[in-house]
């Protein structure tokens, strides 16, 4: 059995082993998925992969609950951070509630909170309640309307100073841990460096204190398009479609059931 990680773990690894986190929304793949990571994050992505959706931003905090609470049960010895959906921290107030509404209502070790500098205030007032906040800098999935896409960071100073400041204002909040994402490894590899919590990178270079990855990604389900950051471990669109193909050839052909899956 995987030791359980706790916020103590996860910081004292910095420095000294990599992390490894994954998303996952059911208790099915949770549980699969509990012995080989570190952290299992219950992303707003599960609206693209899970819902067909186009984007992050209509997911529900309802929603956030509910496959929170089946990941839970899934994989009841591993951290577990729910991602906080769009719209459902817009002031401290509104955040807190929420924030205290997912602790009550699932086992959730933290919760993770998109934007820098500006969600400081934010970060802080959950922190200050009791409340485990794991930060999210970078490229932000929940602004790309806003930005007009998914855009790297860092690739410009302007951008590279904003991503080192809201890094830093972050952790200064108290934030216990970051992910940052879409940047470029030189600006990843300057605010792993810069800041004292492990730095968790998707798209973001090898030289962060871990990853993570979308689950339906790195194992090849997710079909509508594949990021440049991410790389499939296994080809698992075909391998499903062919184990489909091979149980209609044989309903069809009657050899299923067979002998062996009958009742005697």
């Amino acid at each position: 059995m995987r030791k359980r990680e706790t916020i103590s773990s996860l910081q004292s690894a910095k420095g000294s082993r990599k992390l490894t986190m994954i998303t996952a929304y059911d208790a099915l793949f949770a549980s699969l998925f509990a012995e080989e990571v570190d952290m299992i994050l219950v992303g707003d992505s599960l609206n693209m992969s899970f819902n067909g959706k186009p984007d992050t931003l209509s997911v529900t905090l309802e929603q956030m609950i509910y496959h929170t609470n089946a990941v839970c049960n899934g994989a009841p010895e591993t951290f577990v951070i729910c991602d906080m959906p769009f719209g459902s921290t817009n002031s401290e107030e509104e955040a807190l509630a929420h924030a205290v509404e997912v602790f009550r209502k699932t086992v959730a070790d933290a919760v993770k909170i998109e934007g820098g500098a500006e969600r400081a205030a934010i970060v802080r007032r959950l922190a200050d309640n009791g409340i485990a906040v794991m930060g999210h800098v970078g490229l932000l999935p929940q602004s790309v309307r806003g930005e007009g896409g998914y855009k790297v960071k860092g690739r410009d100073e302007k951008s590279f100073e904003k991503v080192l400041e809201d890094a830093a204002a972050i952790e200064k909040a108290g934030a216990f841990s970051l992910v940052i994402e879409g940047v470029t490894p030189e600006l990843a590899a300057l605010v792993t460096r810069e800041c004292a919590i492990p730095v968790i990178g998707i798209g973001a270079g090898a030289e962060t204190d871990g990853q993570v990855l979308v689950w339906s990604d790195m194992l090849g389900l997710f079909e509508a398009f594949k990021p440049k950051f991410v790389k499939r471990y296994m080809d698992g669109a075909t391998l499903v479609k062919e184990a489909v193909r091979s149980y209609s050839e044989e309903v069809q052909k009657g050899a299923f059931p067979a002998e062996e899956h009958c009742y005697k």
